[in-house]
C-alpha cells in the first residue's frame, strides 16, 4: 500500500476512533450505567459527571501503563533473569547487576555521562541566558533567536552528520574539508599558538575547577551553616551526592590541566579529533549544546520578558549598573525557570544515544550509557545486563524528577 495512503488512512481511523470512542462512551454512561430519567435522575447525573472525566483519561492511562510501566517493570524483570540457551528465563537476582559492575565500559560510560551532566546542561542554560538577554537588546534580535533556534529543527542524527564533516581529517598533502583542522594548521607553534592552545584552555579548565569547588560549597553550606531552613533527609542525601560529584569534577580539572601543560602538540599535522581521548567526548557535547542552546535561550527569554519593569527601574534609579541588575534583579526573579531549563536538558543528557552512536559508537573512551545499553541488548544480545543498564539509566533519572516536582509543589505553596 502506498505510504500516502497509509498515513490518511492512521488519521483517519485514529481521530475517527477516538471521536467514536468519546460519544458511544458517554452514550452509554447516559442511557445505560446512569440514565438521567426516573426518581434517581438527580444522583445519576452527579455519578455520571464524577465517572464522565475517567472517560476522558482512560485512552491517556491506557497508553500510559502499556508504553511506560509495563516497560518498567519488564524491564525489571529482565534485569533479574538470563536467557537461556533453548529459549525461556532463568532467574539470577542481582548477578546481572555484579557482571555490570565488573565491566570497565560501564565505569567508562558512567563516567563520561558525569562529564557530559558536568558541561552541556551548564553551557547550554549559560548560553541561552546570555543570548536570550544580548538579542531582547538589539533590533534585529528576532532574526537572531531564529537563527539560534534552528538546530532545535534538526535531528540529533542529522547534527552529529554535520559536525562529522566539521572534524573530518585527511593527510596532510591533501585539503582539510575538516573546519577544525583547517584552522589547526594555521598554527606554527609560536607565542600566539601557546597562548591559543594552552594558556587560553588552562584558564577555561582552571575556571571550571573553581566552579565546581563553588558549586560544591553552595551545596553543603545550608547543611552546616547555623540558622538554615530545615529540610528532609532526602534533599541533604542529593546535596551530599551532588557536591561529592562536583568535588570530582573539580579533581578531574585539576589533572586535565596537567595533561594539558605537559602534553607536545603536533604542529602541522592533521588531528582525528574523535580519536582523542578525554578530549573527545567534549567534541560530541559541543553538537548537544549546540542544539539545546535554541531551546534554552526561548524558555529564558520569555521568562526575561516576563520580570516587572518596576524592578528594573528601581534599581537604575538606585544607582545599579547592568551587570549588577542582571545578576541581582533579573537572575533570581527567573531563578526557577532556569532550574526548569537545567534539568531538561539534564534529562536529555542522561539519555544521550544518537550523538555518540553515530560519531564515535562508544570508541576511544566515549562511551555512554545509552550506547552501552544498546550494545548489550542488541549487538551482544545480553538482554540482562541490557536491561541492568537500562535501570541504572532509570535511577539516575528519577531523582531529577522528583526535584523537578518538589520545586513544582514548593511554587505553587
Amino acid at each position: 500500500m502506498n505510504p500516502a495512503i497509509q498515513g490518511l488512512m492512521t488519521i483517519v481511523f485514529g481521530v475517527g476512533g477516538c471521536l467514536a470512542y468519546f460519544f458511544l462512551s458517554n452514550v452509554v454512561l447516559d442511557t445505560f450505567i446512569f440514565p438521567a430519567k426516573g426518581k434517581n435522575a438527580g444522583r445519576n447525573i452527579n455519578r455520571a459527571n464524577m465517572v464522565r472525566p475517567w472517560l476522558f483519561l482512560f485512552p491517556a492511562l491506557l497508553v500510559l501503563g502499556l508504553y511506560l510501566a509495563y516497560p518498567v517493570f519488564e524491564t525489571l524483570r529482565l534485569s533479574l533473569s538470563a536467557r537461556l540457551p533453548g529459549g525461556g528465563y532463568e532467574f539470577v537476582g542481582l548477578d546481572n547487576y555484579r557482571q555490570l559492575l565488573n565491566e570497565s565500559k560501564f565505569w567508562e560510560a558512567l563516567r563520561n555521562n558525569f562529564l557530559w551532566l558536568a558541561v552541556v546542561p551548564a553551557a547550554s542554560t549559560a548560553i541561552g541566558l546570555l543570548v536570550a538577554q544580548l538579542t531582547d537588546r538589539i533590533s534585529w534580535g528576532s532574526a537572531a533567536k531564529s537563527l539560534i533556534f534552528m538546530p532545535m529543527a534538526i535531528s540529533f542524527v542529522g547534527a552529529s552528520v554535520i559536525f562529522k564533516l566539521i572534524y573530518d581529517t585527511r593527510p596532510a598533502a591533501l585539503e582539510q574539508i575538516g573546519i577544525l583542522n583547517a584552522i589547526w594548521l594555521q598554527f606554527d607553534g609560536g607565542i600566539w599558538s601557546t597562548i591559543t592552545l594552552k594558556v587560553v584552555p588552562a584558564f577555561i579548565i582552571v575556571a571550571f575547577g573553581i566552579v565546581c569547588v563553588w558549586i560544591a560549597w553552595l551545596l553543603v553550606r545550608p547543611m552546616i551553616q547555623k540558622g538554615s531552613r530545615p529540610e528532609g533527609p532526602f534533599i541533604k542525601v542529593v546535596r551530599v551526592i551532588l557536591a561529592v560529584l562536583a568535588l570530582l569534577l573539580a579533581f578531574k580539572s585539576v589533572t586535565g590541566l596537567i595533561s594539558l601543560l605537559s602534553a607536545t602538540l603536533a604542529y602541522g599535522q592533521p588531528q582525528t579529533w574523535l580519536t582523542v581521548p578525554f578530549y573527545n567526548n567534549f567534541f560530541l557535547m559541543v553538537v548537544l549544546i549546540w542544539i539545546q542552546t535554541g531551546f534554552a535561550m526561548v524558555i529564558l527569554s520569555a521568562a526575561l520578558r516576563g520580570i516587572p519593569e518596576e524592578t528594573v527601574e528601581a534599581a537604575i534609579v538606585d544607582g545599579a549598573g547592568p551587570f549588577q541588575i542582571f545578576f541581582k534583579i533579573k537572575v533570581p526573579q527567573i531563578m526557577g525557570t532556569i532550574v526548569v531549563v537545567w534539568t531538561t536538558i539534564t534529562i536529555t543528557v542522561l539519555k544521550v544515544f544518537d550523538i555518540v552512536f553515530a560519531m564515535t559508537n562508544g570508541q576511544w573512551e566515549t562511551q555512554v550509557l545509552a550506547n552501552y545499553m544498546y550494545d548489550k541488548l542488541f549487538r551482544a544480545f545480553d538482554w540482562g545486563v541490557g536491561s541492568a543498564a537500562a535501570m541504572v539509566i532509570m535511577l539516575l533519572v528519577t531523582p531529577i524528577l522528583v526535584w523537578n516536582v518538589y520545586n513544582a509543589r514548593k511554587e505553587m505553596r
